[in-house]
């Protein structure tokens, strides 16, 4: 539990469902609220690198926690409105050989990546990449599964053909 005043952007939803409290010396007023009541910090990443060669991008956060992210995984996980499609994401496939060619910081929350495949909206913030990083594996088989089923392809040059015998 943590302590806050009532009504401060840490009290949240929690303070606008309590009842009105009478304080007429206008002492300021003590909640307890529960810390899943406060949006989690994104860590920052310690070290950011770009490598265009690899086409990776490295997010060291420790000593010994590093992660490395190809770009083909960012781009197909774009935060942006074009791969996210207002809710109903857009299977993006292709884009095999993309790659990285500069990153400029969003303010104090986020990246902006620029693909060499012309792409360069969505706002990768702190959190999101933190996932991208924590849940790489797994992201990356379900985008598999999502383009075998589609029958898509990662080759831009590729055509999948299913023949009906």
């Amino acid at each position: 539990m943590l302590w806050s005043t009532c009504g401060s952007w840490l009290a949240g939803d929690w303070a606008a469902k309590q009842p009105p409290l009478r304080n007429p010396q206008n002492v300021p007023k003590l909640c307890i609220i529960s810390s899943r009541e406060i949006p989690a910090m994104a860590r920052m990443p310690t070290a950011i690198n770009l490598h265009k060669a690899s086409k990776t991008l490295t997010l060291t956060y420790a000593p010994g926690e590093v992660y490395h992210l190809p770009a083909e995984l960012l781009r197909v996980h774009s935060p942006s409105a074009e791969v996210q499609g207002h809710g109903n994401p857009i299977l993006q496939f292709g884009k095999i050989n993309v790659g990285l060619v500069g990153l400029e910081p969003a303010g104090q929350y986020a990246l902006k990546l620029n693909f060499d495949d012309g792409h360069d909206s969505g706002l990768f913030t702190w959190e999101y990449l933190e996932q991208l990083c924590l849940r790489q594996e797994q992201l990356w088989a379900d985008y598999l599964d999502e383009l075998h089923k589609a029958g898509k392809s990662r080759d831009p040059a590729e055509s999948v053909v299913k023949l009906m015998l």
